[in-house]
């Protein structure tokens, strides 16, 4: 299958809109940590090469794109809190992360283009929702990448905080030496305490 490219962008173009944001958030699954959205505004004339799914590309590749993306595009990268994911739920926080990204960028997009299968309740702006969006559009690859990036950051800097997850590496996920590390170390500040394996650990017996 080819990759992503700017044909979504270049419809909406052709209907008259002019900033055209890709949305994308990244840690939905993890057991600890954040939710993470970007929105991002491509330069039609000046699109980084080789903008793929954040989940496709190699930690090198990611890395040179996300310093190409934040030279010439228009980003704004947001978060809802391990507090709030836990007050909402995983779906909303993230769409509220969504939401936070979309309000970041200035002057504000017209059209959006994001990824999924629904619209987030608290975006007012013009939208189409698009399921593997971040392999179909180029704005949302850049999304999908920039939010990883800055995420992945974010679990460099608290597993220093908190060593034994791991999350240097996993970035919170489930992985198996997560999973001991919370049955052997308990459960810190950033765990999602709404989620089953945390839930366990705090509550059993």
């Amino acid at each position: 299958m080819a990759g992503p490219d700017y044909s979504f962008e270049a419809e909406a173009a052709a209907r008259g809109y002019i900033r055209i944001a890709g949305v994308d958030e990244v840690g939905r699954g993890p057991l600890a940590g954040p939710v993470t959205a970007a929105a991002v505004i491509l330069d039609p004339t000046n699109i980084p090469a080789g903008l793929n799914d954040s989940k496709k590309l190699g930690p090198a590749v990611r890395a040179r794109l996300n310093d190409a993306l934040m030279a010439v595009a228009d980003v704004s990268i947001a978060h809802a809190s391990v507090e709030e994911i836990d007050t909402l739920n995983i779906l909303r926080a993230s769409h509220l992360a969504m939401e936070r990204a979309v309000a970041g960028l200035n002057p504000p997009p017209d059209f959006l283009l994001i990824d999924g299968n629904l619209i987030p309740r608290g975006l007012h702006i013009p939208a189409e929702p698009l399921i593997k969006g971040d392999s179909k559009s180029v704005s949302i690859s850049a999304a999908s990448i920039v939010a990883k990036i800055c995420r992945d950051r974010i679990m460099v800097d608290l597993a220093q905080q908190h060593p034994g997850y791991g999350w240097e590496t996993n970035a919170g996920y489930p992985s198996k030496s997560h999973r001991l590390a919370l049955q052997n170390l308990g459960v810190t500040p950033h765990h999602r305490r709404s989620f089953k394996p945390v839930h366990y650990i705090l509550y059993q017996g």
